[in-house]
């Protein structure tokens, strides 16, 4: 009976052992992996457009890929807002062509 009493209380220390290494190793591959994509879906819902060259600071361009199905184009406006545009819109073209001349 002592034998059986004493065993009880290190199944649970061993499983809780046994649970954090788990944890450990999976936070480790994770580190180590390649990037996780933060969004599993398109960021733009609606698009504009075009807005004003002027008022724009930069522009990121997503190409498709398994989180959205089409081309994105994220304009950060000089007020800090971002915007979504047509990536089939003409002005669109120009502004993307007149930002990688830059």
């Amino acid at each position: 009976m002592a034998r059986t009493a004493s065993a009880v209380p290190r199944a649970p220390r061993l499983l809780r052992i046994a649970l954090f290494l788990l944890l450990l190793v999976a936070a480790c591959r994770r580190a180590a992996g390649a990037p996780v994509v933060s969004e599993l879906r398109c960021q733009c819902l609606q698009t504009v457009q075009g807005i004003h060259l002027k008022n724009i600071q930069s522009v990121k361009v997503t190409s498709p890929g398994p989180h959205c199905a089409q081309t994105e184009v994220i304009a950060t406006l000089k007020n800090g807002q971002e915007a979504c545009l047509n990536p089939e819109a003409p002005l669109v073209k120009k502004i993307i062509h007149k930002m990688l001349n830059k």
